[in-house]
């Protein structure tokens, strides 16, 4: 475990529900795999003139202890696993009192970074690669989502699919000049910060429903687990549109499946998953979800949507 980041949560990255918007914590993960890059011998990967690069492939987080604003914050992070050209990277985030925070395994492929072709590692880098394998802790481990699950083939994932399962369409705009990194095309986070900001179109009206049986409860609402598969990198222009559809659903947790799609294409941007639960805003406990209500969520958002 090498460190990676080190920083805390501005009152600016905290979303209306008082803690760190799930956007954030990506955004603090791409930094570190700035960190990683240089200690893999590739110190210029997310800089303009890099001639390869990191291009994450598929991001796994499990959150386990919200962060609050001005809260501090250590990331480490290792290789769990690596071949010819890609790697497998942990990352853990944790907070003052060395409790974790959130716990991210992203696997990145080595690519050139104008034309995103795969290449192999140096043997610098492998050498570097190999020096960093460990063993993530346990407490950390993937818990209702499998990295490691197959995911639909892109020409399964349109928006043609999605009208006929009939998942709403919950987000739609355009990617912006200010959402795009080094290379031109839109920056990880993103795709995560659009999926948040169209959440509510879905369920904000359900959840005050959960809370109101639940006591009257101030609402709240956060997420447990996410896996994203990035599938193709929108440009500056790009449109988007996102369909969502219900995948579980319990008394504490729901799953939802997420695609952003391409309106222009039909095609895919992202695929994603999500484990939330409703909460007391003020309390900060999870609550209860009737009977009744599942049903109504199950309605909202039709299941048959696979990531």
């Amino acid at each position: 475990m090498i460190p990676l980041w080190k920083g805390s949560a501005n009152t600016w990255d905290c979303d209306e529900m008082g803690h760190m918007n799930v956007r954030v914590y990506v955004e603090k993960a791409m930094e570190g795999l700035g960190a990683f890059a240089g200690a893999i011998k590739l110190p210029d990967a997310f800089s303009p003139q890099a001639p390869g690069t990191l291009i994450p492939t598929r991001h796994h987080i499990r959150y386990m202890r919200e962060v609050l604003p001005g809260r501090p914050l250590t990331m480490t992070g290792c290789v769990i696993d690596y071949g010819e050209d890609w790697v497998e990277v942990y990352q853990e985030m944790r907070h003052g009192d060395g409790s974790v925070s959130a716990a991210f395994r992203t696997h990145l492929v080595h690519a050139v970074a104008k034309s995103q072709k795969r290449f192999p590692w140096s043997k610098r880098s492998k050498a570097a690669l190999e020096s960093l394998v460990d063993t993530p802790p346990d407490e950390t481990r993937p818990r209702s989502l499998n990295p490691d699950e197959a995911i639909l083939p892109d020409d399964d994932v349109t928006v043609v699919v999605a009208d006929q399962i009939g998942a709403p369409m919950i987000g739609l705009g355009m990617v912006r000049p200010s959402d795009c990194d080094a290379f031109g095309t839109m920056w990880a986070p993103w795709f995560m910060g659009r999926i948040s900001d169209s959440v509510p179109n879905l369920l904000y009206e359900w959840r005050k429903s959960v809370a109101h049986a639940a006591g009257n409860k101030p609402m709240g609402a956060a997420v447990l687990e996410y896996m994203l598969h990035y599938r193709r990198w929108p440009k500056a222009g790009d449109k988007f549109q996102v369909h969502t559809s219900l995948h579980t659903a319990g008394e504490k947790t729901h799953s939802l499946v997420h695609w952003m799609l391409d309106p222009t294409t039909g095609g895919p941007w992202m695929t994603c998953e999500a484990v939330a639960v409703t909460f007391d805003l003020e309390g900060r406990k999870v609550l209860p979800t009737s009977p009744e209500l599942l049903e109504e969520l199950d309605r909202i958002a039709p299941k048959g949507l696979q990531i």
